[in-house]
């Protein structure tokens, strides 16, 4: 084994070496603040009335008029869950880590849309409906494997004013 070889061995596994630490504590870190700031915002929205019956319980005729509200949340995944998780699939079994990034999505959408209620005057939401949606073409067969994962949640409610 040459120098040139050696050099380029040396960069390919410290580049791998390199991304897995950035995942691990990068991606680490942002995963926590993004849960403590949801965390923070549930707890000032736990006031706000949220369910997902078609109707309007507790309308009153006061306040403005029901209106429709949309928002989406795009979580990706960082090198380490995207590492850890291409492991877990090869040898089977659920990707614990990718249910993390589905909970922070669908939390991220909820309250995205209670704050859109919440400031045109609404305290409840009603009819909330969560889709997911395949931004990364992670679910089109086409035999390579995509290089992350991303999870995107669209989410729509019915706002109304409740007594």
């Amino acid at each position: 084994m040459d120098t040139q070889d050696l050099i380029a061995l040396v960069l390919t596994v410290g580049g791998f070496v390199f991304m897995i630490g950035l995942g691990f504590f990068a991606g680490g870190w942002i995963e926590r603040s993004h849960l403590q700031s949801l965390e923070e915002r549930e707890l000032q929205n736990h006031d706000f009335f949220v369910t997902q019956v078609k109707s309007h319980p507790g309308i009153t005729g006061a306040g403005p008029v029901p209106k429709a509200f949309f928002a989406e949340a795009v979580i990706s995944s960082d090198y380490l869950k995207t590492f850890l998780g291409s492991l877990r699939n090869f040898f089977g079994g659920e990707v614990m880590s990718f249910r993390t990034l589905m909970d922070r999505a669908r939390r991220e959408a909820l309250q995205r849309i209670i704050a859109q209620a919440r400031a045109e005057g609404y305290n409840a939401i009603c009819n909330v409906r969560l889709e997911t949606a395949d931004i990364g073409g992670n679910t089109v067969p086409t035999g390579k494997q995509k290089p992350f994962v991303m999870c995107a949640i669209l989410a729509s409610a019915t706002a109304y004013h409740r007594a």
